[in-house]
């Protein structure tokens, strides 16, 4: 049986407001739980709030009430939003939990005994928002480095832990474990940082008389714990009293994953692993540092107002919507940019588009030509199932991979080409034509059976990133799955293909992401015509008189020399994917196969086709055409098509030709 699988998110000030990176965090860390939980593994997944400190203590006072009652009132809008996001987390820890508390103070004895701790007078530059002391070469201009925030000198005696003396062990330790700190950039920075400069001791105490909220030293009943050693206890605490099987600590420990956001790095990767080593404790496995997302291409600040709340995105999108686009547009570790018309675009496009489409034209087609039943597979496999046989099996054997990297948008991406090859395969086999030729139903049965048991598989492999929706999805599939066991094991052959259980009655619903436009959202702006200046949208109090001019014949069209015809390059182009152009009714972005190439193509034909009534299709394209940006999208080519001011179809091959192919 595999070892256990622990992760880990920050615990949250508690006295923050619960932002898009919180969200990010914690959706992340519930995905792998999830996936590790299909896998057979026993997850413990743990998250909180962390309570203590001057911030908090400050802003009880502010409030006028006591600071665990202040505490008490806030930590629950964080379960309240890991509820509304279907965060799967075994438990939620809250560092003025008694255990905790006692857990903390020791471990603060064993280091006090053992002389790792010491007592020293220290005069520095104090930062209250970060609470902690910087030194005269880390301060410019008298402010925080980190927060930018003004800093205070203060000079007092406090309790160090000798952080110092573990610097070499550290280096060793990360050189020896290249997937201790990832990404492999952040493993950089912290390695640059350690080889380049000595490292300090750590001051962990704060004098009661500047600060009474935290945890009392053991030894020093003048002294609370500084809120850092406090807050990252909670990893190992955690396992000690709220597993509900007791002790876990020897069982989850080491920790395999400590998600966190890159601003937090060194005190996990310094100050927690030097604990760790002090207290004779096994490193986690992993520290994975993400980046962050600015708004619009800006910061996220309060004073901006641009602070993006999950909850209403939720309201607005949905969950799963919201929980695919995090983790689908940027590569997790990298930093990211938030929007409402990118996620719209998403929502459209794979998720409206893609899946649900294809859950729909799927149970359409069983319940026209196989009276709602999956009917039972006797065909087999031709020349068409191949590319689908062939994602089905790369998101297979691909996937452990990306997971184990935390390539979330990889992942996404292998199973996103399932859905592309469902499409294209249904397109190539064409069952509406089947449907016409008796002599054809073994052969109808295979696609309806193969498009269905693609279904199947798709619910498995999303489960991780968007539960509801595979519930929802297995629903209408009439198939009885449930994945809200959390030790449930999926078995290896579920992932097989032919294991759609023949004759099921299928519940076809809802749309699963119905389309958005982008226009008619609460609190969007309107989109404009940017070909019409400002000026004409506004009518005139009295119309202006309206000229009549004489019919004028058109004029004959401009003749061109074979010479010229000649530089014009026709090329017959394969279409991969296809995908609606956001707050565009006209424009579809494909990406089509020239044979030796792929490129992406912006048409103008959205009016008359639907995308995936694209995907498949042989169309005849300028392949010479200098690139131009349609609503900000490169187009690499021109496709040809019928029609005058409306594309009444697209020009296309009869003859069956290999892409690339040159039209004469």
């Amino acid at each position: 049986m595999d070892r256990p699988f622990y992760i880990t998110t920050p615990i949250y000030y508690v006295n923050d407001v619960p932002h898009i990176g919180h969200a990010y965090t914690t959706i992340a860390a519930d995905v792998l739980a999830r996936y590790h939980r299909l896998r057979g593994r026993q997850v413990f997944f743990l998250t909180g709030v962390d309570e203590h400190g001057q911030k908090v203590q400050q802003a009880a006072a502010k409030a006028g009430i006591d600071p665990q009652a202040y505490c008490d009132k806030l930590a629950p809008q964080f379960e309240r939003l890991w509820q509304r996001l279907n965060i799967s987390n075994d438990a939620f820890i809250r560092t003025t939990d008694k255990q905790h508390q006692e857990i903390v103070q020791r471990y603060l004895r064993e280091l006090f005994e053992r002389k790792l701790i010491y007592s020293d007078q220290y005069t520095g530059w104090y930062c209250t928002f970060d609470e902690r002391f910087w030194t005269e070469k880390d301060v410019v201009d008298g402010l925080c480095p980190d927060c930018k925030r003004p800093v205070e000198q203060l000079s007092e005696r406090n309790y160090f832990f000798k952080m110092g003396q573990y610097q070499d062990r550290l280096i060793t330790h990360i050189k020896q474990h290249p997937d201790f700190i990832l990404p492999t950039s952040r493993r950089n920075e912290v390695l640059g940082f350690l080889e380049s400069q000595k490292l300090g001791d750590l001051s962990i105490s704060r004098p009661k008389s500047r600060l009474s909220w935290g945890i009392e030293l053991p030894f020093d009943p003048d002294y609370v714990t500084y809120v850092w050693f406090d807050a990252l206890v909670n990893y190992v605490s955690a396992l000690e009293y709220l597993p509900e099987e007791k002790p876990a600590g020897n069982h989850f420990w080491p920790a395999d994953v400590h998600l966190v956001g890159k601003d937090i790095l060194t005190t996990h990767a310094v100050y927690w692993s030097t604990i760790l080593m002090a207290l004779g404790l096994d490193l986690p496995k992993t520290i994975f540092a993400h980046g962050w997302w600015t708004v619009d291409g800006e910061k996220m600040s309060k004073s901006r107002g641009n602070v993006v709340d999950p909850n209403v995105m939720i309201e607005r999108f949905g969950t799963d919507a919201f929980r695919y686009f995090l983790l689908r547009e940027v590569p997790f570790g990298q930093d990211g940019d938030f929007s409402e018309a990118a996620m719209v675009g998403r929502i459209n496009s794979d998720l409206a588009n893609g899946l649900g489409n294809l859950l729909s034209r799927t149970l359409t087609l069983i319940e026209r030509f196989s009276e709602g039943q999956v009917p039972e597979c006797r065909f087999p496999d031709d020349q068409f199932t191949e590319d689908l046989n062939l994602a089905g099996h790369d998101a297979h054997a691909y996937s452990d991979n990306h997971f184990s990297s935390l390539e979330f948008n990889r992942v996404l991406e292998l199973i996103w080409k399932i859905v592309q090859a469902c499409d294209q395969y249904i397109e190539k086999t064409a069952p509406w034509v089947l449907a016409k030729d008796q002599n054809k139903k073994v052969q109808l049965n295979r696609v309806l059976y193969r498009a269905a048991d693609t279904l199947r598989l798709l619910c498995i492999h999303i489960y991780p990133f968007m539960p509801q929706t595979a519930e929802e999805m297995a629903r209408q599939l009439g198939l009885s799955i449930s994945f809200e066991d959390k030790f449930k094991k999926t078995p290896v052959t579920e992932l097989f293909w032919n294991r759609f259980p023949a004759n099921t009655k299928v519940n076809k619903g809802n749309p699963l992401f119905p389309r958005i436009e982008p226009n008619k959202l609460t609190g969007a702006k309107p989109v404009t015509d940017s070909s019409t200046p400002a000026a004409a949208t506004t009518q005139p109090t009295t119309p202006a008189a309206t000229p009549v001019a004489a019919p004028v014949a058109p004029a004959a069209p401009a003749q061109i020399t074979i010479e010229e015809f000649q530089k014009i390059q026709l090329k017959t182009a394969k279409v991969l994917t296809a995908e609606r152009v956001p707050r565009s009714e006209k424009l579809i972005k494909l990406q089509v196969d020239l044979g030796a190439e792929q490129r992406q193509i912006v048409a103008g034909i959205g009016k008359k086709y639907e995308p995936e009534q694209l995907v498949g299709r042989t169309i005849v394209i300028v392949a010479n055409l200098k690139p131009a940006k349609l609503m900000g999208i490169e187009s690499q080519g021109m496709v040809l098509a019928a029609g005058d001011a409306e594309v009444k179809g697209l020009v296309g091959i009869a003859e069956d030709v290999d892409p690339g192919t040159k039209v004469k």
